[in-house]
C-alpha cells in the first residue's frame, strides 16, 4: 500500500491486525471516504466519472483510487480505453466486522 506507517509493519502484530489496519489507514482521507460513498451508490464507474463528481484533480482522484485498490477496498477492472473502479463489499463487510470485534473485545468488561 502506498501510504504504509511504521504501525502497519510493526513486529509482532498478526496478519490480521496489520491488514485491518492497511484497510483503516486506506479509510483516513476524507476524500476517499466520499469516493467510496460515490461508488457505493453505482455498480462501477470510471475515474473521470469520479474526477467530475468531486472538486478533486484527476490526478488526486487516481491516487486516491489507487491507495483503495492497493488496500482491497475497490476492485479496479480494465474496460477498453478506460478502467472501471467498483466496491469490493466483501472488504468493506470484513473491516466493519473487525472493528466490531475489535469494540467488543475491548468494552466486554464494561
Amino acid at each position: 500500500m502506498t501510504e504504509s506507517s511504521p504501525e502497519t509493519n510493526a513486529p509482532g502484530c498478526s496478519p490480521d491486525s496489520r491488514a485491518v489496519a492497511a484497510r483503516l489507514a486506506a479509510l483516513s482521507h476524507p476524500a476517499r471516504i466520499e469516493i467510496l460513498k460515490h461508488l457505493s451508490a453505482r455498480n462501477s464507474c470510471c475515474c473521470r466519472e469520479v474526477v467530475d463528481h468531486f472538486d478533486l484533480a484527476q490526478s488526486t482522484v487516481s491516487q486516491h483510487l489507487k491507495i483503495l485498490v492497493e488496500a482491497g477496498l475497490v476492485r479496479f477492472e480494465p474496460d477498453r480505453q478506460r478502467s472501471r473502479y467498483a466496491i469490493d463489499h466483501a472488504a468493506l463487510a470484513d473491516v466493519s466486522a473487525s472493528v466490531a470485534a475489535l469494540v467488543d473485545s475491548c468494552c466486554s468488561g464494561r
